[in-house]
């Protein structure tokens, strides 16, 4: 048991990578002058360049006859979709003054939590471990990254206009995100036919260029916010609080994606595909748009806080869930 928990906590991206995360934010908080606008080093065109090949690649491995062929099961892409940018913006409005004692400043990373699109990767692989309907959850995961590149900076717009001190004006901020995001998916969806096959035995090791990004963009960010003293007053039992508020949003998502696709009759494939591609958020594109977004880096530094949080949270119940489901199907199967 212990092992297979293992194996699967790596599948899903609780390895290196997240590792690679905490010890970036570590290195920011000892050496914050490296990381700063002032040090030097080339680090928002780096960051800028790399967000946009992160994307281009993206949109290269897309197939589009895949995402023609994945329309018919529209009842689960429905439900999928609506969870993640109607039932969380939903979520947050709802509790908005009502935050449990977390602190103001994170409520602009909340909201932009719940804005974004569900992950790729994560969803599709405890989706396949479960015994789900895999097809389904690669279809949503695909089409979810590319409205969110449309809709999360539209619910942004909302969300800060009823913050306090927060506004984002949305056209600007739209026409950076198509310029530096949707025109790259765009292009490498056009150029898959000609290009994929050239790119496809080296798939495994263009991960390390979205890993690379990332840990740029989250070096940086949280140096800048190191250096400002952004952090400075916080607790232990902030974090707590945070992360405890997170979780019980992570487990009302789940529950009513459960008790939705119940009471739909879905089929047992596609309630968990429905569990795990509506109840997660995507950290690589939360951090990558949070870069054009937010032009603070200081700001940027709050926001993403919530935003890895709750990507460690649901890749712990999610492998939790995933090994459930996979003995439960394992039972019925003898």
């Amino acid at each position: 048991m212990r092992k297979g928990l293992s194996k699967l906590f790596h599948s899903v991206g609780l390895n290196g990578f997240l590792l690679g995360i905490f010890a970036a934010i570590g290195l920011a908080a000892l050496f914050p002058s490296i990381g700063t606008e002032g040090a030097g080093i080339p680090w928002k065109p780096m960051i800028q360049v790399g967000i946009s090949l992160v994307f281009f690649f993206y949109g290269l491995k897309l197939n589009p006859s895949q995402l023609r062929e994945g329309l018919s099961n529209w009842k689960l892409h429905l439900l999928i979709q609506a969870a993640t940018f109607l039932l969380f913006p939903f979520l947050v409005w709802a509790v908005n003054g009502l935050t449990l004692g977390v602190d103001d400043k994170f409520l602009l990373g909340i909201s932009y939590l719940a804005s974004l699109p569900s992950t790729v990767s994560a969803a599709v692989v405890l989706v396949s471990i479960s015994r789900g309907n895999v097809a389904a959850a690669i279809f949503n995961a695909s089409i979810s990254s590319i409205l969110g590149v449309l809709i999360t900076p539209a619910w942004m717009r909302v969300f800060s206009s009823s913050l306090p001190g927060e506004t984002i004006d949305f056209w600007p901020m739209f026409g950076e995100i198509a310029f530096k995001v949707l025109l790259p998916v765009i292009l490498g969806l056009f150029l898959h036919k000609r290009l994929y096959p050239l790119i496809q035995p080296y798939l495994s090791k263009l991960r390390f260029l979205d890993q690379t990004v990332i840990l740029m963009i989250v070096f940086s960010t949280f140096a800048e916010s190191f250096s400002q003293n952004l952090f400075k007053g916080f607790t232990l039992q902030t974090l707590g609080i945070l992360s405890g508020f997170l979780l019980v949003f992570l487990l009302v998502v789940v529950g009513i994606l459960y008790v939705t696709a119940t009471w739909g009759n879905f089929s047992s494939a596609d309630r968990i595909t429905a569990i795990f591609c509506g109840s997660t958020k995507s950290l690589v594109h939360g951090v990558a748009m949070g870069k054009v977004l937010f032009a603070s880096s200081m700001t940027l530094g709050l926001v993403l806080l919530p935003v890895m949080l709750y990507h460690l949270q649901q890749l712990v119940l999610g492998s939790l869930l995933a090994r459930f489901f996979e003995e439960k199907a394992s039972k019925i199967e003898k």
